[in-house]
């Protein structure tokens, strides 16, 4: 007989969206939960994020006048993700569906709860001309948090970013601020935020802390559900099939849970799992921008116990200007889509729309052979570097220079050279590429045809948002690498959480959300937040279908 040091009724792994979503939906049914964290830091991936969370047809947007509806959204999830056949069962119709009508009731939910929602009105999908897709709205995202409130536990907080009262819909319009009047306007409502903040003693903290903090806080404060850090999961207790408890480690050694409802696993993937990354995708880990505490001990205890996994060599990749001695990589959106810019790679060719979205322009590259040491090079006029905010010169251009990673000329002959790239194929690509800035149309890969495009370019220049010529030096390249938010592969789980064994059946009491688990979205990213959205709704499912256990 099992000799328990404790019994609960949810044990929940990971202080992410989707561990939070789950603790928070089992306490509102009366549930006794604790939270366990295996690092000594709180928020996960979430508190790195931009805090966009993806949840089509939520009321805000009826509010805003946007017609949306789950048939819309499931047609458009068909269009850019795949059908359920083509993708396998992570993306089932049963899972897909279950997102869908689950979102708009986990929006409302938190507001019930005092998340202070702010929709995105301006964001599209990504993938906007697809049946389906809209060119806003479906993105909301936390209002900054005041992480005062949470006293001492701020000091535990997974901060990887500084306290600024940003919402993730500033940043594309931050990033032209000395460009363009909306820009200096957007930029001079985020420095009013902030000092205003400041005046009334908060400290405010917007992006993914702000969603980490608020679901810390209504955890922690309004329901009482205890958190433990420094705690980590390190084996399941499994009797006739069903997860029955689970083995936790801390400061005072080993402990035994008993869980009458079940186990929840959202502690996130395997992003620094350097062995794992090598052995599903072939690559290191030195430019991944995911959690350093991910290293999918929460996904491997579960296959050890017959989980089935799926996805495992995808990522939620994108381009990142290569890693220093001294700063990691840094992951770039808007940079590449700003006019006056170009990618090439070392033979000196374009190879994809530099505007795409960030897993597309992932794809791309690793279909093109080019990975974390097969780099690009992303090729700046000086217009862009005077007129754009880049977020990695943020970082000290200096090193960058130093080390390589970035080199500048003053001709694209001498640029060539310290690129290391064929200066004919340079030179004939510049020229095509000016050529297609001229008539405002990319003829080669499309870059401002849509929405999404541009949403990141400047509205002030013509005839095309996105192209700028590469004409006017002292010109800069910057080494771009194969980079990634996280991975995006786990535990394959079924339309209520429930983690399932390699043969399709549900391994009772055991539940997964979030990047644990095989991603809703396939090998595709819908639009902003949907790493996040998914997250929080099958987080959500988990905890109410725990509840329901008997």
């Amino acid at each position: 007989m099992t000799r328990w040091d404790e019994e609960i009724d949810l044990l929940v792994v990971g202080t992410g969206a989707a561990a939070m979503s789950a603790a928070i939906a089992a306490a509102d049914e009366g549930l006794e939960v604790v939270v366990v964290e295996g690092s000594d830091k709180w928020g996960g991936s979430t508190a790195m994020s931009g805090g966009g969370c993806w949840l089509p047809t939520h009321p805000a947007m009826h509010e805003m006048g946007i017609e949306d509806s789950p048939q819309k959204v499931l047609t458009y999830l068909d269009a850019c993700v795949g059908t359920p056949e083509e993708v396998g069962p992570a993306s089932s119709k049963a899972r897909r569906e279950a997102f869908v009508v689950t979102a708009p009731l986990v929006y409302s939910w938190l507001k019930g709860h005092g998340m202070v929602w702010k929709p995105a009105k301006a964001y599209p999908d990504y993938y906007p001309d697809l049946p389906g897709g809209i060119a806003g709205g479906r993105t909301v995202e936390p209002a900054p948090f005041n992480t005062r409130k949470l006293g001492d536990w701020w000091d535990h907080a997974r901060n990887e970013l500084p306290p600024i009262a940003l919402y993730a819909g500033d940043t594309y319009l931050i990033a032209r601020a000395w460009s363009t009047f909306s820009g200096m306007l957007g930029g001079a409502r985020m420095a009013f935020r902030n000092l205003g903040g400041l005046v009334t003693g908060k400290r405010l903290s917007g992006l993914g802390m702000s969603l980490a903090a608020r679901l810390m806080w209504i955890a922690r404060h309004d329901q009482g559900v205890e958190i433990r850090l420094s705690t980590p999961l390190t084996d399941l207790v499994v009797e006739d099939g069903a997860v029955v408890g689970a083995v936790i480690a801390g400061p005072d050694g080993e402990r035994l849970v008993r869980t009458r409802k079940g186990v929840h696993l959202g502690a996130g993937g395997f992003d620094h799992n350097s062995d794992w990354r090598a052995k599903y995708q072939g690559l290191d880990v030195e430019a991944s921008s995911g959690n350093p505490a991910n290293v999918g001990t929460a996904i491997d205890i579960a296959m050890r116990h017959g989980a089935e996994v799926a996805l495992m060599d995808d990522a939620w990749w994108g381009p990142s200007v290569a890693p220093t001695s001294s700063s990691g990589p840094i992951f770039i959106v808007s940079e590449r889509s700003m006019p006056f810019s170009m990618v090439v790679d070392q033979e000196g060719s374009r190879y994809v729309n530099e505007s795409t979205s960030y897993v597309d322009f992932g794809h791309a590259m690793q279909e093109r052979g080019l990975s974390r040491t097969n780099f690009s090079w992303m090729v700046l006029d000086v217009r862009h570097r005077r007129r754009y905010l880049n977020n990695a010169f943020l970082m000290g251009a200096k090193t960058y220079f130093k080390e390589g990673v970035a080199v500048k000329a003053d001709t694209l002959e001498e640029l060539a050279e310290l690129m290391e790239v064929d200066k004919r194929t340079f030179k004939a690509t510049v020229q095509r590429f000016n050529g297609f800035a001229c008539k405002g149309v990319d003829e080669d890969f499309g870059r401002g045809h849509d929405a999404y495009d541009n949403y990141y370019g400047d509205p002030t220049h013509k005839p095309n948002p996105n192209l700028g010529e590469i004409a006017h030096g002292p010109f800069v390249a910057v080494k771009i690498v194969l980079g990634d938010l996280g991975t995006k592969g786990g535990i394959l789980t079924d339309e209520h959480a429930r983690a399932l064994d390699t043969n399709g059946k549900v391994i009772d009491g055991l539940y997964a959300a979030g990047n644990c688990s095989a991603s809703v979205m396939g090998r595709t990213y819908p639009g902003a937040g949907s790493t996040l959205g998914p997250a929080l709704v099958f987080g959500y499912l988990a905890g109410k279908h725990a509840a329901s256990r008997p």
